[in-house]
């Protein structure tokens, strides 16, 4: 039994009665993962005490609509027993039936930083602020933080979707893992990449060793990938560094080599102070 899956099902819509009345009844026998349910549309029957061809039905539809997928089966007494699995991204997918907390009606003990207005009735004061004060009102969204939000989102699935594909698992969550370690200051596009390595590090792999991403993004397993990129940006940078020294001395030893330095050289010798112009004219790099 999962109160996960339970819960998760609880929270959504089906459709109708006996819709909710059996996913219910196929979560209380699965996995956290939605995994392992062996039960025959006889005992889904005795246990929800409806129709047989409702049940036939029902789940076919699941079927079809992916909310459920065979994976296996099971020896019984009369055969086989089919093996379910619920798909926890197809049903988070699902309309909510949560009712959106609109942030009005009353509060109970609320905390108040504001003395007391409002009329009094029997020496019972009357409310702080009436229900349209400014501090109770939502305000929406600007175009411009929804905008952002939406960019920050197809990141998000961007990184989310180069995970390889056969692998991937609990997608709501690797998504909060993602925006978890943005948030921590992590590069989108860095991040990007180590799931991209990872990929093709994979690619070889039999999928029994390959992470499932639900669990590799938990783990924080891109770490090793964006330490790699750091100790190359790091490389790349010391390199770089060493080649402006080397033609800086070209420049200030008038070294015949100057005339293999570029203008977009000269500019960046400048930029880091390295040489003067009095200096660049003299190796005849300024006109």
């Amino acid at each position: 039994m999962s109160w996960k899956i339970a819960n998760l099902c609880a929270d959504r819509i089906f459709g109708s009665a006996a819709r909710k009345q059996i996913i219910m009844f196929l979560a209380d026998k699965a996995s956290d993962d939605g995994s392992g349910i062996w039960c025959s549309k006889g005992t889904i029957q005795r246990h929800t005490e409806l129709g047989e061809s409702t049940v036939k039905r029902t789940i076919t539809d699941f079927l079809r609509e992916g909310i459920l997928i065979e994976t296996g089966r099971r020896p019984c007494k009369n055969g086989f027993t089919v093996i379910y699995r619920i798909v926890l991204d197809r049903v988070m997918a699902l309309e909510s039936s949560v009712e959106p907390d609109d942030g009005t009606g009353s509060m109970v003990d609320p905390v108040q930083r504001d003395p007391g207005r409002g009329s009094t009735v029997d020496g019972v004061p009357g409310p702080l602020w009436t229900l349209n004060h400014p501090e109770t009102i939502h305000k929406p969204p600007t175009r411009k933080r929804a905008e952002a939000a939406a960019v920050e989102d197809e990141r998000f699935e961007r990184i989310w979707s180069a995970y390889p594909k056969d692998r991937q698992r609990g997608k709501a969550a690797c998504l909060g893992k993602i925006e978890e370690a943005v948030n921590e200051g992590v590069d989108p596009n860095d991040l990007l990449r180590a799931v991209q390595s990872y990929a093709a590090e994979s690619a070889g792999f039999t999928r029994s060793k390959v992470c499932f991403s639900d669990n590799w993004f938990a783990t924080r397993r891109w770490q090793r990938f964006l330490e790699v990129m750091a100790e190359e940006r790091q490389a790349r940078t010391v390199l770089a560094a060493n080649h402006q020294a080397r033609l800086a001395a070209w420049v200030r030893d008038r070294s015949p080599m100057c005339k293999h330095i570029t203008a977009p050289q000269v500019t960046a010798l400048l930029a880091a102070r390295l040489v003067t112009d009095g200096q660049l004219r003299a190796a005849g790099l300024a006109g």
